[in-house]
């Protein structure tokens, strides 16, 4: 079928949408009609051709939600017209995998960024040339999008599914890094370095599991202020002091770190300002080189712990969240801005710059 899509190529400012063919789905797959998806910095990342090898042209987007349309065969636990937000690429053979652990699934990486299926196909086409699609099982910068069952959570029907797209990457990456990665305890101490969209999910999950002490730590004072609006007791700029002001705060330390930048000197404070057998909790990787100080990590048997989604399960956390959000404790659609499909550059200078916290685009 013909679809419109934005297509990522080297040395554009952001997508171009164009028409392309999508494929039928394969047996254990499903066509979703995308209704909204966010915009997520490894998007930013991958277009631009940094971090992870990603191959280009290719259709980005990796936290979609819409509707079932079509069912490939085998297809047992979804029907036609299901309302669905869809996660991360796992085999789902694995032995994380079969554990409920799909984050650390071990071909995870190939499949979110490879451009293809597990068997090298595209569901993605243009005048019968494959081009590359299935990011992170997805590709949902898209009107539809062909992906497997299992990355397909099915929500309740009567949430907008235009505010359910980023539970499928930055939110349950921050949440979950709390809930599931930590398993923070009511009384327990965290402290959060940079509160964008992860950052801040993070904040709403600590104070969800009864932290007593949540500080944040960023650049922008109007971050900050949003920041204890959703939950920080605590707020400290980013600058020279910062390193004395959690000490002040947590004079033993804090239980835990969440450090969602990439900046080396953060990855030091990070580690830093833990308590004794504290763990420093990591979701991106530090530019250029850092190396930690392991005569503290040894001495007070911190920890250092790298988080793929939070460590979370999404067909469990995903309906969690909503739950939670429902109930008006985990208000993770406050930091949703949305844009028309066609506005999509718009939308990535906005994520780039850091002018909202979290872009979605609606088709």
């Amino acid at each position: 079928m013909k679809i419109q899509a934005a297509v990522s190529y080297a040395g554009e400012s952001h997508p171009r949408i164009e028409e392309l063919d999508l494929e039928d789905p394969h047996p254990d797959e499903v066509r979703v009609r995308i209704v909204a998806t966010g915009i997520c910095h490894t998007d930013l990342a991958c277009h631009a051709g940094q971090g992870v090898p990603t191959p280009r042209p290719i259709v980005l987007g990796h936290e979609g939600a819409g509707i079932v349309e079509a069912l490939g065969a085998g297809v047992r636990g979804l029907a036609v017209g299901d309302h669905v937000a869809l996660s991360g690429a796992s085999c789902g053979l694995c032995p994380n995998c079969r554990a409920a652990r799909p984050t650390y699934c071990r071909d995870t990486m190939k499949l979110s960024f490879g451009g293809a299926r597990a068997d090298g196909s595209s569901p993605l086409s243009r005048r019968g040339v494959p081009l590359a699609g299935s990011f992170f099982a997805q590709s949902s910068f898209a009107s539809h999008a062909v992906v497997p069952e299992r990355s397909a959570v099915k929500v309740p029907s009567d949430v907008p599914l235009h505010l359910l797209g980023p539970l499928g990457c930055g939110i349950i990456t921050g949440a979950g890094s709390v809930l599931e990665a930590f398993r923070l305890r009511p009384g327990q101490s965290l402290v959060v370095f940079g509160v964008g969209s992860v950052g801040m999910a993070a904040i709403m999950a600590a104070r969800l599991a009864g932290a007593s002490r949540i500080a944040a730590v960023d650049v922008s004072g109007q971050r900050l202020d949003f920041a204890r609006a959703l939950g920080a007791t605590d707020t400290l700029g980013s600058n020279d002091g910062t390193r004395g002001a959690l000490r002040e705060l947590e004079p033993h330390g804090f239980d835990f770190s969440f450090n969602t930048t990439s900046a080396p000197a953060v990855y030091t404070l990070a580690t830093e300002c833990l308590a004794n057998e504290g763990t420093a909790g990591f979701v991106t990787r530090p530019r250029g080189n850092w190396a930690p100080d392991v005569a503290s990590l040894l001495a007070g048997g911190r920890r250092l712990q790298g988080i793929l989604g939070g460590s979370a399960a999404p067909q469990r956390y995903i309906p969690l969240l909503i739950d939670y959000w429902r109930q008006g404790r985990f208000p993770f659609d406050r930091l949703n801005a949305e844009y028309p499909f066609a506005r999509i550059g718009d939308a990535w200078a906005d994520c780039a710059s850091g002018t909202v916290f979290k872009p979605v685009l609606r088709l």
